[in-house]
């Protein structure tokens, strides 16, 4: 009997062509990776309400078991990635323009995870540079990000990787482009990332010989 109901009630539901919303809510892909709560939330999080970068849910699997615990890592622009990369690397140091966001955040911070304020211009873009250190990780997903990317590849270990979001974007062509030049290759990892519901694209470009075993 209680097989019947079920049944009629996927058929009513099909039948209005809900089936299938109904089925990633109750058990889908995006339920497990957190999706729902992280659009109901707006913060990119996961099905337990922890941090997440706000990149492709390919890339993020992708990269997750990849992280070293002696990484150190640098992004343009802060957030929940900056917390998730915390708790997995050595050091993780963020620049942000924008003095009311990295109030918010920083508190949320652990000691081992530092956000530089810069404003927009030059001194954003050469942020990586006044630290003084050298990256195993570049995250370009902040603002100028073509001239971010640009100036940032110099500033990656020699086994170090650069990461672009939000790559399918035409504007960010030429930062593709000088990276191709400079001996890059690159993976792109296209879906859907936490809070939004359109397709994206994070890209990876790394060398030989790279942290990430690519």
């Amino acid at each position: 009997m209680i097989k019947k109901i079920k049944n009629n009630a996927w058929n009513v539901l099909n039948g209005m062509g809900l089936g299938g919303s109904v089925q990633l809510i109750l058990d889908g892909a995006l339920k497990q990776y957190g999706w729902f709560r992280s659009f109901h939330t707006k913060q990119s999080v996961d099905a337990n309400g922890d941090p997440l970068p706000w990149y492709t849910y390919p890339f993020i699997l992708f990269l997750k078991p990849r992280i070293k615990p002696h990484f150190n890592v640098f992004e343009y622009g802060s957030g929940n990635s900056t917390r998730w990369y915390a708790a997995r690397v050595k050091h993780i140091t963020a620049v942000e323009h924008d003095a009311d966001w990295i109030k918010q955040i920083s508190p949320k911070l652990p000691a081992n995870a530092k956000v530089l304020e810069k404003p927009l211009g030059e001194s954003y873009i050469k942020a990586v540079k006044s630290t003084g250190d050298f990256y195993n990780i570049i995250v370009v997903d902040g603002r100028n990000r073509v001239k971010c990317a640009v100036f940032a590849a110099s500033y990656l270990t020699p086994d170090g990787v650069l990461i672009l979001d939000n790559s399918e974007r035409e504007w960010y062509s030429k930062a593709k482009e000088f990276l191709a030049e400079k001996g890059f290759r690159r993976l792109d990892f296209i879906g859907m990332a936490p809070i939004v519901g359109i397709e994206t694209c994070t890209s990876v470009f790394y060398r030989d010989n790279n942290c990430l075993g690519i």
